[in-house]
């Protein structure tokens, strides 16, 4: 088995890539070694130690590294934990936990709205931010300001605010007037 490395805009976060499905669909994140009770993949990564969250995409796995840990000293140890799980034939994902879409639910007023949000953001921005290791996803929408909740290489990345602002802000304002403004959430 060979997993490739890349390099994400997050020098905090690298993207392994193991050349197979890791999710069926969805993604899952894994912003501490607690949450990741219901991924035997999850817990061996976070076990090799230096690793402070786990974010899973359709073909990638996301980690980001503790303060104080250096790539060259957990990279290995990393890679041999997805080398060791891919090897047990374990599943990614335990039987009871099924990966999520990502958006939140929005009922009310602003269904039309906050559908066409929903639609640009998995049409034109989260294949975008995939290619980085991350994903962004609907939180909510209240009087013009959009929310949006930023995991794996997007979570702490230091240009994510000039991407919601320059990017994503300015792609939403454009297709749909109603927006104002778009703001993150903290997981």
């Amino acid at each position: 088995m060979f997993i490739q490395t890349e390099s994400t805009p997050n020098p905090a976060t690298l993207k392994f890539l193991p050349g197979q499905n890791v999710l069926e669909v969805g993604t899952a994140d894994f912003p501490n070694a607690e949450a990741a009770q219901h991924s035997p993949l999850a817990q061996r990564i976070f076990a090799a130690g230096g690793v402070s969250g786990v974010f899973f995409g359709i073909d990638f796995v996301t980690v980001t590294k503790a303060d104080g840990a250096e790539w060259d000293h957990i990279k290995p140890g990393i890679l041999g934990a997805i080398m060791e799980h891919y090897q047990s034939g374990q599943s990614v994902m335990a039987a009871d936990h099924k990966p999520v879409s990502g958006h939140a639910e929005h009922s009310g007023e602003d269904g039309d709205i906050v559908t066409q949000i929903k639609e640009l953001l998995d049409t034109r921005v989260r294949p975008a931010v995939a290619q980085d290791g991350g994903d962004i996803t609907f939180h909510g929408f209240d009087r013009g300001i959009v929310y949006l909740h930023m995991q794996g290489a997007c979570a702490g990345c230091p240009s994510s605010t000039l991407t919601l602002k320059m990017g994503i802000e300015n792609l939403l304002r454009h297709y749909i007037p109603e927006v104002i403004e778009v703001r993150p959430v903290a997981a």
